[in-house]
């Protein structure tokens, strides 16, 4: 029987709210991070807003002009898991400035190198949950993975979910009578994507991560070209 008690997970919570003021897309996360834990992960929740995370696209703010900057601290938590699920409200159609700001120092931190000189996200795997009470949780979802497939993490079928209730002005998903919490296309599609996420971070833990071949920064700087063939004349 495949087992995943060895496995970590982070969810990022990328509302506008401060704890401890109720978190609509928290609701969310509870469901992906209940089925996690009755499978023994462990697994840590961020509400990003809490942190006083800088502006900026370099791994530490701190050595660029501010005084302070917890991303650092984050980032330590980021690569200690295996699964990462980015959560958030959908503003104006668009990503909430929280998500933004966390995918910006992601980015920040996508040049670093691991041990097999592949980028340093490899391994990972990669998931959102976007909610909301206007239209746009697909386009959020498109964003936020094309943005961590590309930074290295590694994303599996049906990797995102989300519930935005009916068009237009209306309650929010933990709002009483929203229909959220019992939405079964929701629930369905927040259970395919966590048991997606925990089979391909087993694969992928087995198997040691990414092959490092084909892949590897450190190797192409160092002259490697891995089958590329660049003629002379065009």
């Amino acid at each position: 029987m495949t087992t995943y008690t060895d496995l970590r997970a982070v969810f990022l919570n990328c509302t506008l709210k401060r704890s401890p003021e109720r978190s609509n897309t928290q609701g969310l996360i509870d469901i992906s991070a209940g089925i996690l834990r009755r499978q023994g992960v462990q697994v840590e929740e961020i509400r990003a807003v809490d942190h006083d995370i800088a502006t900026g696209v370099w791994p530490d703010m701190t050595e660029h002009g501010w005084d302070t900057d917890e991303w650092p601290v984050l980032y330590s938590q980021i690569m200690n898991a295996d699964i990462l699920t980015l959560a958030g409200p959908v503003w104006l159609g668009d990503n909430s400035s929280v998500m933004k700001q966390v995918i910006e120092r992601l980015y920040a931190c996508s040049a670093i190198l691991n041990d097999r000189g592949q980028y340093a996200y490899y391994g990972r795997v990669g998931g959102c949950l976007i909610t909301g009470n206007e239209d746009g949780a697909k386009h959020c979802a498109m964003n936020v993975l094309y943005s961590l497939q590309h930074l290295g993490f590694t994303v599996p079928p049906q990797a995102d979910a989300g519930w935005v209730g009916p068009a237009g002005p209306g309650p929010s998903y933990l709002d009483e009578g929203s229909g959220g919490p019992e939405n079964d296309f929701t629930n369905r599609n927040t259970t395919f994507m966590t048991w997606n996420q925990l089979h391909l971070a087993r694969l992928l833990k087995d198997a040691g991560g990414i092959p490092a071949h084909g892949n590897q920064r450190s190797e192409w700087d160092a002259g490697c070209r891995f089958d590329f063939e660049n003629p002379e004349h065009r």
